[in-house]
């Protein structure tokens, strides 16, 4: 008996890194797990086959989460498919770097149109259905310790990551009465596409992992292991909150 058996999962963003990992995770506790990228399909293709070869039941769907039709597809879709919808991970990100004097709006509406308005409306179209259902799902967002922690340079994705903050503390309450529960997951440095560029960096990589107690970055299982638990009946009585997964980053003083 796996800890999802019976569910259906929609994980955005699930063709690489954390998304991915979750996808994985899911599956192998028993949900049927709805696989979603923006424009990699062979990689949304190889994890649909390493679901598949492990027994398990998937669809692959194409979605860009910043198109407010195609998040409504997305879900739709699924419930038209599987009947029924139980977790949302709202995991789809991207942030453009760049000093605040030099941000553009291009910038600026792509950033937030992925990170904050496909979480936004991913979150309702999947409430929507839990609702009409009434199934006491699970809305999981995938944060960042940027919801809390400034990073110069990443104004957009910051700004992003903190409205997902208070989006998640404000649903919570309007969906309560629904046992619909809501919660952020904030990772700090993970090993995914997204620090690429960092990890390629020795001179960042080791001023990066100076900030982090635990001397290392995290892992996107890690991570999957955080969403199982807020996706299970463990979690039952979790709503509102924002679970940082960072090795102690978001406590590290420097100098002090």
């Amino acid at each position: 008996m796996g800890q999802l058996d019976q569910k259906v999962a929609i994980i955005t963003g699930s063709d690489s890194g954390i998304g991915r990992a979750i996808a994985l995770r899911f599956a192998s506790e028993g949900a049927t797990v709805v696989v979603n990228y923006a424009h990699a399909q062979d990689k949304a293709e190889q994890v649909r086959q390493i679901i598949e070869q492990a027994g398990g039941k998937t669809l692959v769907i194409q979605a860009d989460v910043s198109q407010y039709q195609q998040v409504m597809h997305l879900v739709q879709r699924t419930v038209e498919q599987f009947g029924r919808l139980d977790i949302m991970v709202n995991n789809a990100g991207m942030e453009i770097h760049a000093p605040f004097l030099e941000e553009t709006e291009e910038h600026f509406d792509r950033v937030l149109g992925v990170d904050l308005k496909g979480t936004f409306f991913g979150a309702q179209a999947a409430a929507r259905e839990m609702v009409k259902r009434k199934i006491a799902g699970r809305i999981i967002n995938i944060s960042s310790v940027h919801e809390d922690l400034p990073m110069p340079g990443n104004v957009p994705y910051c700004c992003a990551k903190g409205g997902m903050r208070m989006l998640t503390r404000t649903i919570c309450l309007e969906l309560a009465p629904h046992k619909i529960t809501v919660n952020n997951i904030g990772p700090g440095a993970v090993h995914t596409p997204i620090d690429a560029d960092v990890e390629a960096d020795p001179e960042k990589m080791g001023a990066l992992l100076r900030e982090i107690p635990l001397g290392r970055i995290g892992q996107p299982e890690e991570i999957a292991g955080l969403a199982l638990y807020l996706a299970s009946d463990s979690s039952a009585y979790v709503t509102g909150a924002t679970f940082f997964i960072d090795g102690g980053l978001m406590r590290n003083t420097g100098g002090l």
